[in-house]
């Protein structure tokens, strides 16, 4: 498959999409009628197995079997079972994820962790190393961490991926990067920046929420430390979904958080009044788990199962230069910014344009059936999820937004929702 031919008519993406080996997977999701959805890298679509698969959760597992469940079910190991299933999307081994809790809270489980490795063996580093246009949460859960520890941390934000190197220094002692921007769509280099964390004496951790399901990871292979990262945007685990922590064997002794649970314990039901950590990836997990939610997770990975990253990546580019280049072209009248790298190492599945009215331009799109977002200062975001999305959807997308920016059709002045 390939969009280096001229692309000139909707007939030609229709004919990509013909030749398109992920296209019999589109069928695997609940797409509504007259909807071209460019959002997955927010929310991902719905599986078309997990309505059936929340029933019998909830009308039979639950509803008939109760408690009983957590045995026959299989509920209780739901997090390392998700987790194996997970592990080869990022390149991890069994036994090395678990899919549970947050992606804010397991984020604050492995700086901890990240944080006592280094104060055992280096107390004099300090610093946490990461980009001021990180995604928030990352910064916030840092920087509460830091403060509620009280020994002297502090946050080194930088402002260009070219700064990074030398912000790595003999006091730093994690850097904390996500490997897609939520933004721009750039993409780290992992290996090389981990390498270079690891010469500096720092730890590297990884937040995978824009990149796992999206493009082909190597956790192993970049010799990481650690990563998290969640399910419901390109794994399609629905809205809410669990989130889910690696955790290599290399750490896995010596991995320690505040955030104790008695799911992390040991021996759990033995109801110890002290703790004692469980021994592998169990000691990433905090409480009781969300049953439901975590079901769903499965329906999700069970389709990345008849495919292969590597497919994925090939398609997620191929439609990723179709709308920048049918973007620039159709609509090249109008100051719209390309903020997303052209270059394919630098780029992961979205592609991101400024417009001086962009949440404007966006909400008419929505409204046309074009459903993106839209992220301060300017940007509208447009996901490309090869499952699912096909290159007509492409054609169809930038025809509407052409129509909507030639003809004024979009509202300078639309109130602002509570989510964009």
């Amino acid at each position: 498959m390939s969009t280096k031919v001229t692309i000139t008519s909707r007939a030609d993406c229709a004919a990509l999409d013909e030749q398109d080996p992920l296209g019999v997977l589109r069928g695997r999701f609940e797409l509504p009628e007259g909807v071209i959805y460019l959002d997955g890298n927010s929310l991902g679509a719905r599986p078309r197995a997990s309505l059936a698969r929340a029933h019998e959760v909830v009308a039979m597992e639950w509803g008939q079997d109760l408690i009983k469940s957590w045995n026959t079910a299989g509920w209780f190991a739901l997090p390392k079972r998700l987790g194996d299933r997970l592990a080869p999307i990022v390149g991890a081994r069994p036994g090395e994820v678990v899919v549970t809790d947050t992606t804010s809270l397991n984020l604050f489980k492995a700086l901890a962790a990240a944080l006592e490795i280094q104060r055992q063996k280096a107390p004099e580093r300090k610093v946490i190393v990461t980009e001021r246009s990180n995604f928030p949460t990352d910064i916030y859960m840092a920087d509460g961490l830091a403060r509620w520890l009280d020994r002297g941390y502090a946050i080194r934000l930088v402002d260009s991926v070219e700064e990074l190197p030398s912000a790595v220094d003999a006091d730093c002692a994690v850097l904390m990067l996500t490997h897609v921007n939520y933004r721009t769509g750039w993409q780290h280099d992992m290996a090389a920046l981990t390498r270079h964390a690891h010469e500096a004496g720092a730890l590297a951790l990884w937040d995978l929420a824009h990149s796992a399901g999206a493009v082909p990871l190597d956790l192993h292979g970049a010799d990481a430390d650690f990563a998290v990262g969640c399910t419901y945007k390109y794994l399609n685990g629905g809205p809410g979904a669990p989130a889910f922590i690696w955790v290599p064997e290399k750490h896995q002794a010596a991995f320690s958080h505040p955030l104790t649970g008695w799911w992390s314990h040991a021996a759990p039901f033995a109801m110890s009044h002290g703790f004692t950590a469980a021994d592998g990836i169990g000691r990433a997990l905090c409480g009781t788990q969300p049953v439901v939610s975590l079901a769903m997770v499965e329906c999700g990975l069970e389709v990345f199962e008849e495919t292969d990253m590597q497919a994925i990546r090939t398609k997620s580019l191929a439609l990723t230069d179709l709308f920048i280049a049918l973007v620039e072209a159709r609509c090249k009248a109008h100051p719209l910014g390309l903020v997303t790298p052209r270059e394919h190492a630098q780029r992961g599945s979205q592609v991101s344009f400024t417009h001086p009215h962009g949440y404007a331009v966006m909400q008419a799109l929505i409204e046309r059936g074009v459903i993106g977002d839209y992220r301060e200062p300017e940007i509208m975001r447009f996901g490309f999820t090869p499952l699912y999305t096909s290159f007509a959807d492409v054609w169809d997308a930038v025809e509407i937004l052409r129509d909507i920016l030639d003809s004024g059709g979009y509202d300078a002045n639309a109130a602002r929702s509570a989510v964009t």
